[in-house]
């Protein structure tokens, strides 16, 4: 019940919420982003939402232009700056995602929203990750975050998809807010600005 007729009006009247009661703090943001990283303060790019459907996905920035002298960007650890990561850690690059909630396009809490270009490496269990909106936050957040392996972040993702209660949003999203202003956790992999690139899943061969 909460799944089909609760979870999409709450998610709407949350994210609404959010940005009537906490627009100075967009406004402070946009302008820190603006005066230390430059334009556009919005960073757009598309993902795709429930049944593979694209949609624009908006965050704040976190990266400078910074390239090489051949005019190409520089790696995106290279790009990256003290402040971009701040904004990283504190989970502020992603509250302008609460219009892509408004839009009906994402849910306060879902499987993260990733590349379009990985949607042909999905195997048939980790492509069930849209059967559901994606979210700001899942459940691999709060257990790894970029810690963790893409097999690891897809299985909890499905996890996610077969077990959605009002009680389990309530916890990731406390989960959430305590790792990203408590203590860091998972930013980033192990030598990465973020987590390294989705490649698919190897198969495994049975021997008989």
């Amino acid at each position: 019940m909460y799944r089909k007729y609760i979870k999409r009006p709450m998610d709407f009247t949350l994210a609404l919420l959010a940005i009537i009661v906490f627009w100075w703090l967009y406004a402070l943001v946009a302008v820190l982003v603006r005066i230390k990283l430059g334009s556009p303060v919005i960073f757009k790019q598309p993902r795709p939402g429930k049944d593979e459907k694209i949609f624009n996905m908006y965050k704040f920035r976190t990266m400078t232009d910074a390239r090489n002298e051949v005019g190409e960007l520089l790696p995106d650890e290279a790009r990256l700056t003290k402040f971009g990561r701040l904004l990283r850690k504190t989970s502020l690059d992603e509250i302008p995602e609460a219009f892509c909630i408004l839009k009906g396009d994402m849910s306060i809490v879902g499987p993260r929203p990733l590349l379009v270009r990985y949607l042909p490496l999905y195997n048939e269990h980790q492509r069930r990750r849209h059967e559901v909106r994606p979210g700001l936050s899942g459940l691999a957040q709060i257990n790894g975050r970029n810690s963790i392996s893409w097999e690891e972040k897809f299985d909890w993702d499905v996890t996610y998809v077969d077990n959605i209660t009002f009680l389990g949003d309530v916890k990731i999203i406390a989960l959430t807010v305590w790792k990203a202003f408590v203590r860091e956790d998972g930013i980033s992999a192990k030598g990465e600005a973020t987590m390294s690139e989705f490649v698919g899943t190897e198969k495994k061969v049975v021997s008989k």
